[in-house]
Parts: structure tokens; sequence; C-alpha cells
């Protein structure tokens, strides 16, 4: 989350943050917010830190806050034709803020937030529902200070700095205590604070980030949509793994590489195929590498795509080594509605989507002996490929259907 760079320099931005963030917290003159005219007419503001993301993942959900009579206004930092044609199409409008995805610069942020109180003020909005930790946090903060009380903030996962990888960095432990005290400040009269894992349940209690834990209720990600996600048997042959994931260490992109060269030794023939687009994140992997894989004949590199079906359809064996804090990762969702086996770590998030030995497994985070040992199980196995398929639709449809999902979203906004 942080940039390279010394402990103090952290420690001096993250305050500087903190401290405009506070100043920014409601007095006198600050206007109330009214209700539209209409009685259940209400102005709803979905602030994103990543303009794709308002149509990957909450598409289903803003397409049913228009439908049930709502103003929907995006929020979001890039500009993206296809997006928000897409927005316009269902009757979203779309507002382009500054907004750093990664990092905390004093000047950056504090022109996030301004940017956020300054809309609101113009769109005078009845609730906010912001997700990812910047949009909660400056998007919460503005709010507060203008005195939108409907406040729902949907965790999607609290950042990498809660991740037990972050627990040996003192920058890390500085970042992770300062970025309590803004969700602290943020959360402060919030309506609901919505969940994805135990885990971040866990982080919330533990570090007393709401006064009132009955706030927050859990559901089970995003949701998929189990109509455009079709199940599919996998194909027959020689097994096709694909692991689809923004190209970061964090995502277990190498240890996929490496566990595939283990594979390998046993199937020769299996293939190994990687789905996802190159990131500006410190621990993104390079194209270099990338480049290097595909000339060792391990990998084949798929590019980017706006849709994964395709990709998800010829694949024998979804794979998903990730140690980054996931919510639960949408293209699991994606690949259990498919019909497709998953192998995924045994952390927060990536495990609640796995019933090991029924539709998948849950290896090591880290290990790609350990994924190997997985794959290689799958690989010897056509029957157990298909039986765990269907165990994956199985939970899809039970746990994971977007309509019900955004039902019990409805439901705690108290919108039906």
């Amino acid at each position: 989350m942080t940039k390279e760079g010394s402990l103090e320099p952290a420690s001096q931005t993250l305050r500087s943050t903190a401290e405009v963030a506070t100043r920014a917290l409601p007095h006198a003159d600050k206007p109330t917010i009214s209700h539209p005219s209409h009685r259940n007419r209400r102005v709803i503001a979905v602030i994103a830190s990543f303009t794709p993301s308002l149509t990957i993942f909450r598409l289903e959900l803003l397409r049913r806050l228009v439908a049930a009579g709502h103003r929907v206004v995006a929020f979001a930092p890039e500009q993206d034709a296809r997006v928000e044609h897409q927005l316009a199409g269902i009757g979203v409008e779309f507002i382009r803020i500054p907004m750093a995805r990664t990092g905390l610069n004093p000047l950056e942020d504090v022109a996030t937030l301004w940017s956020l109180v300054k809309h609101f003020r113009r769109l005078r909005p009845d609730m906010i529902l912001p997700y990812t930790m910047k949009p909660i946090i400056y998007g919460g903060i503005a709010a507060r200070a203008l005195g939108i009380k409907d406040r729902c903030f949907l965790v999607t996962g609290l950042g990498h700095v809660f991740s037990e990888q972050a627990d040996g960095s003192a920058k890390a432990r500085l970042v992770r205590r300062l970025c309590v005290s803004l969700y602290r400040v943020a959360f402060a009269g919030a309506k609901v604070v919505f969940v994805y894992n135990d885990a971040d349940d866990a982080d919330i209690r533990n570090h007393r980030m709401l006064r009132d834990n009955a706030l927050i209720t859990m559901v089970p990600g995003s949701g998929v949509d189990l109509d455009h996600f079709a199940f599919s048997r996998p194909p027959q042959g020689a097994p096709v793994f694909l692991m689809v994931a923004r190209l970061l260490r964090d995502k277990g992109v190498v240890e996929y590489v490496q566990a595939a060269r283990i594979v390998r030794q046993s199937f020769p023939e299996a293939r190994f195929q990687l789905l996802g687009h190159f990131d500006s994140n410190p621990t993104a992997i390079s194209r270099e590498e990338i480049d290097g894989w595909v000339r060792e004949g391990v990998l084949e590199y798929l590019g980017s795509t706006d849709d994964v079906r395709p990709y998800l359809a010829a694949c024998s064996v979804f794979v998903l080594p990730s140690y980054y804090r996931e919510g639960i990762p949408r293209s699991i969702l994606e690949a259990l509605a498919t019909g497709r086996p998953v192998i995924t770590t045994d952390l927060p998030g990536c495990r609640d989507t796995v019933e090991p030995g029924a539709n998948g497994f849950a290896v090591k985070a880290r290990d790609a002996a350990d994924l190997a040992k997985a794959m290689i199980a799958l690989a010897e196995d056509p029957e157990l490929v298909e039986r765990m398929g269907e165990k994956s639709r199985e939970i899809a449809t039970s746990k994971f259907d977007v309509h019900a999902v955004n039902r019990l979203l409805f439901e705690r906004m108290q919108l039906e």
C-alpha cells in the first residue's frame, strides 16, 4: 500500500493525511443534506478506486439500484469510455475523481477528499456505498463531514497492510495503526459495514474500528451471475490449468510457475495458462519475467480480456495460489459457476470458496510443492475433475448467487 521509502517519511505522510481527514469533520457552516422530493427515491453515491470494477464487480447491484427507482452516481478515478458507456446504458451517472489506488501521498489524498466533499455538496446524496480502502476512508470522512446519515461500507478487503505478510515490517505496522485510526473516523456513525470473510470481521472487531459491532454484516463476496457464467463440462484430453489474476507476486504467480515446472515432470503434455493485466503495484510481475517463462515453455500467457468465459470453458482446473489479502476473489466465483475444480490457498477469502476434497483443494501459501501436489492429483484423475466441477457449480448456486447477495445488501441498507 505504501511507496518505497524510509519509515519516517511514511509516518509523516500518514500523520498529515490523518490530520487533514480529522479537520474535515463537521462544523457549523456545513450544509444539511436534504432528501429527494419523492419519498422512495434516493440519491446513492457508489465510490470505487478502480473504474472497471464498477462493471466487473458491481454491475448487477447498480442495475438493481436503478431498477428500484434510485438515482445512482458512480465515482472512480480513471476515464474509461467502455465502462462509462455501460454505466450510461443502465442509467448510472459517472463522475471522475482524483484518486491514487496505492500509496499514501498527502497532496493526492487531500485532493481526493476535497473532490468528494465538493461533489457531495452539489449532489446531496442520501446514501454512500464505497468499497476498497481509499473510497471507504475518504468517502466515509467526506460524507460524515457533510452530515450524510446513511453511510454503508462494503469491505471487500481491509487492504494488504492487514495481511500476514505485512506483520514483519515496522513500516507496515505503523501504516496499519494509522489506517485503523482512519477507518475509525470513516466508520463512525455507519449504517452498516459489510464484510466478505471472517478475518476482516475479526480485524474490525479486534482493532475496535466500530463502536457497535452489531453493524457488521457478513456477505458472501460480490456474488456471481449464474446465467452469465453458465455451467460447462471440462474439456477432454490433456489437463489445462488456468490462473486469472492481476500480475502481482502476492497473487501467487511465481508459485504457479514453479508448481507448473514440477507438474510437467510427470505430465509433460499439461498446459499452464495465465490470464491477467500488468499492474503498477510495487509487487507487480514484469513483462520480461512473463516473456521468459513463455520462452521456457512452462507458461502460456493469454494477455488480458473483458470476458473470461471462453477461457474458463477451455480449462480443466482453476488455480489461484494467492497470499494477497483477498475479500472473496471474484475470479474464483466465476470458475465455480462455470463448473471447475478450484485450487487456492488456505487463507482468508480464498478458503471460503473451497470445500477441500469436494470441489478442490486449499493449499499452503507460498508453497509451490504443495500446490503442485494438488495439481497432480487432478491431472491424474479426469473423473475427479468432473465430479469436483459439478460440486463447484452446486456451491456457486447455493452460496454465491449474485441476486441473493444483492437482496441481502438491499435488506440491510433498508432499500426494500
